[in-house]
């Protein structure tokens, strides 16, 4: 638990939220943001992480929608749909979720959903009523690319690694604000004006196509509460 609290700091190194965490991001990519005073009420971690993903099974996980993800080599990978895989033990309001996620071909497409109600069997749901960071560096297709708040803000660059390469998402979320760090830099600061949708909710992740096959691992939430 030491090692994932060292490493959702180590994932927010740079960033001015209070002393807790920092923006930069260990691993799979380097550092390249520079320090901004955040606009948001101060936000401390409140509770210890979650582990969403074990890498072994999808225990706390529901599909809604066609398609489905499978357990392949300690990843959750994306087959068929359009579907929805959700987190169904428990929702959050602000938070850090951190995730690493890699494609499988250039045409790959998915996307983290933040912030929806619980979609049942429906995954337009969390479309309608939450948030999707988009994954998807296709040149052709789909004009909404990696780090889009997708229908709602393009990214201001587009860091990421070549095809089979893994990628890291820390998407922080407090109140209004939205921000999405990719590979250490901040891509997205989005502020949400919509009342469709909550300042609280589920986090799932999309199988968008039978030609798909986005993979995801350590998927972790660190919580935070106003002080």
């Amino acid at each position: 638990m030491r090692d994932v609290r060292r490493m959702l700091g180590a994932a927010l190194a740079g960033v001015t939220l209070s002393s807790l965490f920092a923006v930069g991001i260990g691993g799979s990519a380097s550092a390249s943001s520079t320090p901004e005073t955040a606009k948001d009420p101060v936000a401390l971690a409140c509770e210890a992480p979650v582990r969403l993903f074990d890498g072994n099974t999808t225990e706390g996980w529901y599909q809604a929608g066609p398609g489905g993800f499978d357990v392949v080599d300690g990843t959750l990978q994306s087959r068929d749909g359009m579907g929805l895989l959700w987190y169904d033990e428990q929702d959050f309001a602000d938070y850090i979720l951190m995730l690493d996620w890699r494609v499988t071909a250039e045409t790959d497409n998915s996307g983290v959903f933040v912030r929806f109600p619980d979609p049942g069997d429906d995954p337009w749901v969390a479309v309608d009523h939450g948030y999707e960071i988009q994954i998807n560096d296709n040149p052709a297709g789909d004009p909404q690319k990696t780090g889009s708040v997708y229908n709602h803000q393009e990214p201001s660059s587009y860091p990421s690694n070549e095809v089979g390469e893994w990628n890291r998402y820390v998407i922080k979320v407090v109140g209004e604000r939205y921000q999405v760090y990719l590979n250490g830099t901040l891509v997205n600061d989005f502020t949400s004006t919509d009342p469709a949708r909550g300042l609280e909710g589920y986090i799932g992740l999309q199988n968008h196509d039978p030609e798909t096959r986005t993979q995801f691992r350590n998927i972790w939430v660190q919580p935070l509460c106003e002080q």
